[in-house]
């Protein structure tokens, strides 16, 4: 089992490190407390928009090339991402080669110019970015369903922007952005896979040396209200309807999070699951289908996405609706219980194989949550969810007040799915 060592420089800086001798690599991770749900409307789109500029030049390395040249030299690998609460840079390399991966990464977080003739130019990109997942509906769903659960909230908007924002933008945009949110308090360093402890946190100590004092803007908590059913429809011509179907869950902090845990693997524990057996088995009308649960730090939901054959979509929802039902009359057999919690504890193992998987997992709750729970604390937790803890939470989620639907597809009945909407 991994182990790993949580680390406070005098300056704030917390250094999150999880070391392991047989990796042949090194992996350097700078993640920031910000992201789309810290935007307001004007800004929508800034921290994604930033992610992407901070590969266009540094002071040292004044072009994008020179920054890449240097990685692809050594065979490294290198991204960033944008989510709702959290912006992420690493680079990942043979072990040999961390100091270089270590001088990159702290280059780019710290010492970004934002070139304004780099910025124009991508404008492009990111308006192409934004083009090119409209025209996914498997991908664009979720953006209306979340603007569903949450309307004009930021979590409502879109991590990418809106396409005038995104022409809008300008030098001094970024800039004031960066300084608000890219702040010490609001950053965690990771190092991952070969190397000795002490001397990459010295390391780091050094590189970061210049990081800004304070704390990031912090978000505005999100408002969740309702009390029916709701329904969006994005009607357009396609082959196969695109759906979410769902609830309002619960966030990353709830002692339910087991449970519910326990209780969608059971409903969709892989392809002997209760939802693909039903809808993909029995009734033969969807390629993908899946529940998902998703949690923030302060809301969450759990959804069923599918893309199924257009004239059958009443009959699917009715089904999923009618397997969600008896969660709530009945309690689950013993025999489900216990192949959930089998199922469960044959996922952390395979997901503990990667040195890297382990340290996205400490680093993802340090960051958002500031404690880390080691997969032997969580997996005792599951070990202990009962039939009664499951029923309990699926009393307490499964509502029709709670539940939405948003759909891509050749439908305009809107009233007739809304009466559908009930369990």
């Amino acid at each position: 089992m991994y182990k790993f060592k949580l680390t406070k420089l005098s300056n704030d800086l917390r250094i999150l490190t999880v070391p392991s001798k047989e990796s042949l690599s090194f992996r350097i991770t700078v993640l920031v407390n910000t992201g789309a749900d810290f935007e307001t409307k004007e800004n929508n789109g800034i921290s994604h928009f930033l992610e992407h500029m901070c590969f266009k030049g540094t002071k040292k390395r004044p072009s994008n090339l020179s920054i890449v040249k240097e990685l692809d030299a050594v065979g490294g690998s290198y991204r960033a991402f944008t989510g709702a609460e959290r912006t992420g840079y690493y680079v990942k390399v043979a072990h040999e080669n961390k100091e270089l991966a270590l001088d990159i990464v702290s280059d780019i977080y710290l010492n970004s110019q934002f070139p304004e003739k780099e910025m124009e130019k991508e404008k492009g990109v990111i308006i192409e970015e934004i083009n090119m997942y409209k025209d996914d509906p498997q991908s664009y769903i979720w953006d209306l369903w979340e603007k569903l659960l949450y309307g004009d909230q930021a979590v409502g908007r879109s991590v990418l922007g809106t396409k005038t924002n995104i022409r809008n933008f300008k030098r001094e945009d970024f800039l004031k952005y960066y300084k608000s949110q890219y702040k010490v308090k609001s950053t965690l360093v990771v190092a991952s896979g070969n190397f000795n402890e002490k001397e990459i946190i010295n390391k780091i100590k050094y590189y970061f040396g210049d990081i800004k004092p304070g704390k990031g803007k912090i978000k505005e908590l999100v408002k969740e209200k309702q009390n029916k059913p709701q329904v969006f429809i994005k009607n357009k011509k396609t082959d196969q309807t695109h759906l979410v179907l769902g609830f309002r869950g619960i966030d990353l902090f709830d002692k339910r999070r087991y449970a519910l845990n326990v209780l969608n693997v059971i409903f969709d524990g892989g392809m002997s699951g209760i939802l693909f057996q039903t809808i993909r088995e029995k009734l033969g009308v969807a390629y993908y289908i899946y529940s998902t649960i998703s949690r923030s730090t302060d809301y969450g939901f759990w959804a069923v996405a599918a893309g199924i054959d257009n004239n059958r979509l009443e009959e699917v929802i009715i089904s999923v609706l009618n397997e969600w039902k008896k969660f709530k009359t009945k309690l689950v057999d013993i025999k489900d219980i216990k192949k959930a919690k089998s199922y469960i504890t044959g996922k952390v193992a395979l997901r503990l194989e990667n040195v890297h998987n382990v340290a996205n997992s400490f680093a993802f709750q340090e960051l958002l949550k500031k404690k880390i729970e080691t997969p032997e604390q969580y997996l005792k937790k599951i070990k202990q969810v009962t039939a009664q803890d499951i029923q309990k939470v699926a009393e307490d989620l499964l509502k029709s007040k709670f539940l939405n639907l948003a759909l891509i597809g050749p439908y305009k009945n809107k009233q007739k799915l809304q009466k559908l909407l009930h369990v």
